[in-house]
């Protein structure tokens, strides 16, 4: 019941902070936006959808059986549920092992094929974030979102620097974990057996690594498109409203946001995403198109995710692994 009563209070904070900040004209921002718009975004969320169906089925290449076009989306959808509902995304990758578990995937191949996906994303938010870079060379930039880009940049290129590291010093990674455990008292045979489970996240990660290089191309691909579609809503949130904000600031609000959201490790960075967008938005578009803005923009990008995932959660995963990842 704990974990459910955290989402409720994280979701209820979360939309109290537009409302706040924008008050009354939020509202009537919000009452004139446009429906055609707001559907055309929901669109581009189901097509994210199929997207990531798409690449679920190109790094399994088989190795989980034949899975069709519905029940990949079906996890895919069950997935980000889980994502967006557990403090730190937790569940994201706990729910997508447990049903890839079902069609015959060990653990260790399920996260690695994770691992891979993840590894994608860091890639295209790297990418990007130096095209923005370069792009704010040569226009003005405000002085809070210089600090943003310089906060992002450092980010993302210490993550990506630790994981170079984790891959050149794994086996010295496995000793200091096997001394760890040692110290805490951790009994042989359950080091072993975390050891052995390493090893095969290691084997299953290499493995994924070395499809062929047509493969992870068209991997990297599909995630450029995805992201490219999810951080394109609050451009086109901002433009209904009015408002002609180049799409490369908003990526890195965005941006930011998104990592303020997973560094306080709120479900679904309910609060924090909305607290960092406003201070980065609200400068340059006031108060209350800021909370318009931010408001329609998290019920596309999140409360839509939970909204429409839960059902599919439902059907495809069950009670019992939504019991053990929200504790409902």
């Amino acid at each position: 019941m704990k974990r459910g009563y955290w989402l409720l209070a994280g979701l209820l904070c979360a939309s109290a902070i537009p409302l706040i900040l924008g008050g009354r004209q939020m509202f009537e921002q919000v009452a004139r936006f446009p429906l055609g718009t707001l559907l055309l975004m929901f669109g581009m969320i189901v097509l994210c959808w199929l997207i990531n169906a798409q690449k679920l089925r190109v790094l399994l290449a088989g190795r989980a059986g034949r899975i069709g076009q519905a029940q990949s989306v079906g996890i895919i959808m069950a997935s980000e549920f889980a994502f967006y509902a557990t403090p730190g995304g937790t569940g994201g990758p706990l729910t997508l092992m447990a049903l890839l578990a079902r069609r015959g995937m060990r653990p260790a191949q399920s996260s690695a094929i994770f691992a891979v996906d993840q590894l994608s994303d860091l890639l295209f938010f790297l990418c990007a974030l130096i095209g923005v870079l370069c792009y704010a060379l040569s226009h003005t930039l405000s002085p809070d979102l210089e600090g943003s880009l310089a906060l992002g940049a450092l980010f993302l290129g210490g993550l990506l620097v630790g994981v170079v590291l984790l891959g050149r010093f794994q086996r010295q990674v496995i000793r200091l974990n096997g001394r760890l455990l040692d110290r805490l008292q951790v009994s042989p045979l359950k080091r072993l057996r975390w050891s052995r489970k390493l090893l095969h996240f290691r084997d299953s990660l290499a493995i994924s690594l070395r499809q062929p290089k047509r493969t992870l191309l068209l991997v990297f691909l599909l995630t450029t498109c995805h992201w490219t579609l999810r951080f394109s809503v609050l451009y086109l949130t901002l433009h209904a409203l009015g408002e002609e904000l180049q799409w490369a600031w908003t990526f890195l609000i965005q941006l930011l946001s998104l990592v303020a959201g997973l560094a306080t490790l709120l479900p679904g960075g309910a609060g924090s995403t909305e607290l960092t967008s406003a201070a980065l938005l609200a400068p340059l578009v006031g108060k209350p198109t800021a909370a318009a803005a931010i408001l329609i923009w998290r019920v596309v990008t999140y409360y839509f995710y939970l909204i429409a995932g839960g059902p599919v959660f439902a059907l495809v995963a069950g009670r019992p692994l939504l019991k053990k990842i929200i504790g409902t």
